[in-house]
């Protein structure tokens, strides 16, 4: 009785029925979705129904780059108290969150992600920082660095970081931003790379994500999400938020009809993008993509999109043949352990 496999290869959705027979195990059997067909002296019948579709796989896929509620709590919590101790150290206008999380892109797990805190402060700072004073763009993150060790003075690791200083909690990172309101709209940060100030906008950022994903019914935050994925199991190449503009770019006036036809045509028209100016989508002369500052590093780039859009390709052409299970593995390609396995 137990173990009976009733035809199921190419049925949209499988079943799997645990039935409890007297005087026996618990037994899987599997069953066609939809009637359950009677089996003598069964007491009692438990569904878990499984992805055996790539449209159900990708459903889990969603799933599993979500961070979870409670790690959702916790990142709440830690920003919040992360802002007090800015606002009682130095003079400060105005703090928000920012980044992915801000713009509910962020992907699982916590542990690998950046929490962006944007810290808006009194322009006395700028003008005792600017043209290289006190130690330029580089003196202002040490003050800050400063203000924040005061109050976590047992965390690991507080450390100047480019355009921010990161905090490296047990946990997760969180990134402090300072920044000055820009006359015109806008916010000035510090570069202590090249000794300069970088006009940027976040809050405009989350308004053209969120708007975008409105236009395309919810399913672009999804997509880029999965985007991350394929980065994050692919040496990490790209910096994140360039694929988030190049996904404004290349989803912006056509519709995601699903899932999987949304991440071939990405990588199909991003990989032409990828050599071109990408420009801070908030309207600022910033090229987004301009860490690939070599014509090699370009080349490396296109060549990752090539692979994952011929593997996308492949996959699809599995599916519509019916090798489910194939295409599944091909998924597993480019998503890594983010995508489920067959069955």
């Amino acid at each position: 009785m137990g173990g009976r496999d009733l035809g199921w290869a190419r049925k949209p959705a499988l079943i799997r029925y645990t039935v409890d027979l007297p005087g026996s195990s618990l037994l899987p059997v599997h069953i066609l979705e939809g009637s359950i067909p009677p089996i003598p002296g069964v007491s009692r019948i438990t569904a878990v129904v499984m992805a055996i579709t790539i449209q159900q796989s990708f459903l889990k896929l969603k799933e599993n780059l979500e961070i979870t509620n409670l790690q959702a709590s916790t990142v709440s919590t830690r920003q919040k108290n992360v802002r007090d101790v800015m606002e009682s150290g130095m003079t400060v206008l105005d703090s928000f969150l920012t980044g992915s999380y801000s713009r509910n892109t962020m992907i699982a797990p916590l542990a690998e992600a950046d929490v962006d805190v944007f810290i808006v402060l009194d322009p006395k700072y700028f003008n005792h920082y600017n043209n290289g004073q006190n130690g330029g763009q580089a003196g202002l993150l040490d003050l800050v660095k400063r203000t924040l060790r005061k109050t976590y003075t047992r965390t690991p690791d507080i450390s100047r970081d480019g355009q921010a200083v990161t905090i490296r909690f047990e946990d997760f990172v969180v990134d402090v931003v300072p920044g000055f309101n820009q006359q015109g709209g806008g916010y000035l940060i510090p570069s202590s790379i090249n000794n300069s100030w970088i006009s940027t906008d976040p809050k405009k950022h989350v308004e053209l994500v969120s708007a975008s994903n409105g236009a395309h019914n919810g399913d672009l935050v999804p997509l880029i999400k999965m985007i991350k994925g394929w980065n994050k199991k692919h040496s990490e190449y790209f910096r994140t938020f360039h694929l988030e503009v190049l996904a404004l770019q290349v989803l912006s006036g056509v519709t995601i009809s699903d899932f999987p036809t949304g991440v071939r045509f990405y990588f199909d028209k991003g990989r032409g993008l990828i050599p071109l100016k990408n420009s801070d989508p908030a309207g600022y002369d910033g090229d987004v993509g301009s860490y690939l500052n070599t014509q090699e590093k370009i080349r490396e780039g296109v060549g990752k999109f090539q692979l994952a859009y011929e593997r996308a390709v492949k996959a699809e052409e599995l599916d519509t043949r019916g090798r489910v299970s194939d295409a599944v593995d091909m998924w597993i390609k480019i998503f890594g352990d983010y995508f489920p396995a067959y069955g």
